[in-house]
């Protein structure tokens, strides 16, 4: 039986990867994809998430979420994405509006997980406003949600702060409600995407596999996470990954502090392997990936979808 999942995610181009992976990934049901502000604008990310479902000719139903951060001003990336957030390929206009449930973020994820026959997982790829406001107006329905999986956090430096990587950086008080929940927590770390890089040759590959292929191959020319040259840093791909083929990972259970104290460490998220703050742990994180494997899957997944 396959697993029912609730996304949030803010397409994006290697969102648009891990959504796609997603939806055709016969382990799990998508039934809920909440588009985040985060890469680019919330009006921009949702038209990017029904685009994607017009395209791969999916039906999840699709709700917006917050428009911008708990308490902090938004950031976005439109410098790695393109001011679209999927610069690189002309998708047709969506015409599937009737997908966009009229209902806000964590009344939508409410309604599915109070309503599920079976414990749903959540599954993070963009900041975590909608999760952590859904979990601060409905903590009764934590019992019903298996796990969350996400991409975010870094175990040493930052790609947006010094010390803060974008997705807990886009609303670092989000994510603090969110590892102080108590749910099970998986975690790919910036330095996965670091590790399991796409290189060319494999683009290259992917390029062959139909419109899907073709659509992501146009997408990693303009993405600038990393270079589509000496290797792209398609991090979301990874949280689908974790999900979806853990045994390619190694793990370490740890406590994960959000700093939400003003200054240069706003939005670090400390990864204490150390024991340094005696506190019990709160997440399972991914501390490295077997990279042939990794690209063999990711190669296979996108092929599935195509």
């Amino acid at each position: 039986m396959s697993k029912p999942i609730i996304l949030s995610t803010d397409p994006g181009i290697d969102d648009a990867v891990a959504l796609a992976i997603l939806l055709f990934d016969r382990q799990v049901d998508v039934k809920l994809i909440a588009a985040a502000a985060g890469n680019v604008g919330i009006e921009q990310t949702l038209t990017n998430v029904l685009k994607l479902e017009k395209f791969l000719n999916k039906k999840v139903p699709v709700v917006q979420g917050c428009k911008r951060a708990i308490v902090k001003k938004p950031i976005d990336a439109a410098s790695v994405h393109g001011k679209s957030g999927m610069d690189g390929y002309k998708f047709p206009e969506p015409d599937n509006s009737l997908l966009l449930e009229n209902q806000v973020a964590p009344e939508a994820i409410h309604q599915v997980v109070a309503n599920s026959p079976e414990k749903v997982t959540l599954v993070g790829i963009a900041p975590l406003t909608d999760f952590a406001m859904y979990i601060r107006l409905y903590p009764a329905d934590l019992a019903n949600i298996e796990e969350l999986v996400m991409m975010g956090g870094c175990i040493g430096r930052g790609n947006y702060g010094v010390l803060s990587e974008f997705n807990i950086a886009g609303d670092p008080e989000a994510a603090k409600i969110v590892f102080e929940s108590g749910l099970k927590i998986r975690v790919a770390p910036l330095e996965l995407g670091f590790q399991a890089k796409i290189k060319p040759e494999v683009s290259e590959q992917i390029k062959s596999l139909g419109k899907v292929g073709d659509m992501f191959y146009s997408l990693f020319k303009r993405y600038r996470g990393g270079s589509f040259n000496t290797g792209l840093k398609i991090y979301d791909a990874l949280a689908a990954g974790i999900l979806l083929k853990p045994e390619m990972f190694e793990f370490e259970e740890t406590h994960v502090e959000i700093i939400t104290d003003s200054g240069y460490t706003y939005g670090a998220s400390l990864m204490d392997f150390n024991d340094k703050l005696h506190q019990s742990p709160n997440a399972i994180i991914g501390k490295s990936v077997n990279v042939a494997e990794f690209v063999e899957w990711f190669v296979s997944a996108i092929k599935q979808a195509s």
